[in-house]
């Protein structure tokens, strides 16, 4: 596929600087472009970067300042990021799609395919599963008996569903990860010295427009559901406990950790490997530095990191306290025996 400066200026609402009919078919960085390849800037700091990339063509923020000749055909917009977003967003969908079943694949006669799907060598469909118009499931992927999944999802390789899970219409699943698996449910029984397993029977819900990482695990609720409601974006290797509701448009970076029964706001951003605490409330637009750990419920709008989570600022002062008092012990233990002395003399 190949485009012109001019179309991709017109798809984005941009002004051409140089020659419009410089044609791209593909992405690449600045620093590593090639002919043939567009790229952005939107730093002002990489400027350098533009006097020598290879890349046919760039896009541009409108302020960026240039003084000096540029070879590559400059496309002058408002967001660079933001337009070299839809560009991808564009290219991705223009991508043919897989379609057709593969005749190692095992589906249920009991299962119910929707239209123009994929299904690769040795994926399972069990019993009663629906599974929606436009749908990717690939190689050696598992859908258990009774699930029900909307249109144009993509179930990628080695992920796991489990029985009766609900998810909604263009909804990603990378590899790896698994959905409804039992939630951490055990109860000490004094009489056998052991602990005996409280069975999960309840389901994991996800809405619309989810995108879960790779080897990321949501686990089924007791009872009721584990909630993923729309437009949720989970990072790889998360963990979402059982009985969670995760709030639309919440984002978590890889390895955050949700315990059970914790209700999580809408569009909150959770950096990577923070951890919540069980039976709590985060409200809405709650944005968590990485490692953060959250043992108590939290207000909606506002930023925090540390454990106990605090704002920026104090949190980075007390760091830097933290980091003295090996000096500021010394200095105490050092007055205590002037201290003592002055007593001793008196």
């Amino acid at each position: 596929m190949e485009f012109t400066a001019k179309q991709i200026a017109q798809f984005i609402q941009g002004r051409v600087e140089g020659n419009e009919d410089a044609t791209i078919s593909t992405f690449a960085k600045i620093e590593e472009g090639k002919p043939g390849a567009i790229s952005f800037l939107a730093n002002p700091k990489y400027t350098h970067y533009l006097y020598e990339t290879q890349c046919s063509v760039v896009l541009v923020d409108e302020d960026i300042q240039i003084d000096r000749p540029v070879g590559a055909t400059l496309i002058r917009v408002k967001n660079a990021r933001d337009c070299v977003a839809k560009l991808l967003q564009l290219y991705e969908g223009m991508k043919p799609k897989k379609q057709g079943i593969d005749p190692l694949a095992f589906i249920s006669p009991k299962a119910k395919i929707g239209e123009n799907v994929y299904i690769g060598a040795f994926a399972y469909i069990g019993d009663n599963v629906e599974l929606g118009d436009g749908c990717q499931v690939y190689p050696h992927a598992t859908i258990m008996d009774g699930t029900q999944i909307g249109k144009n999802c993509i179930i990628y390789p080695n992920v796991s569903i489990y029985h009766e899970c609900r998810i909604g219409n263009s909804v990603i699943v990378h590899s790896g990860s698994v959905i409804g698996s039992d939630g951490f449910g055990f109860a000490p029984n004094p009489t056998s010295n052991a602990y005996d397993k409280i069975p999960q029977i309840g389901i994991v819900t996800i809405e619309d427009d989810v995108e879960i990482g790779a080897n990321t695990c949501i686990d089924r609720s007791t009872m009721g559901s584990t909630y993923l409601r729309k437009g949720v974006k989970l990072d790889n290797l998360v963990q979402i406990a059982h009985n969670t509701d995760i709030g639309e448009n919440t984002v978590m970076s890889a390895q955050v950790g949700i315990a059970g029964s914790t209700k999580v706001g809408q569009w909150c951003m959770f950096g990577g490997q923070v951890g919540i605490a069980g039976h709590i409330t985060i409200g809405d637009k709650v944005f968590l530095g990485a490692q953060s750990g959250v043992p108590g419920s939290l207000k909606t709008n506002q930023s925090l990191i540390g454990t106990p989570p605090m704002e920026p600022r104090p949190y980075f002062k007390s760091q830097a306290i933290f980091q003295r008092l090996p000096d500021l012990y010394k200095q105490i233990n050092d007055l205590q025996k002037q201290v003592d002395e002055l007593k001793k003399n008196q």
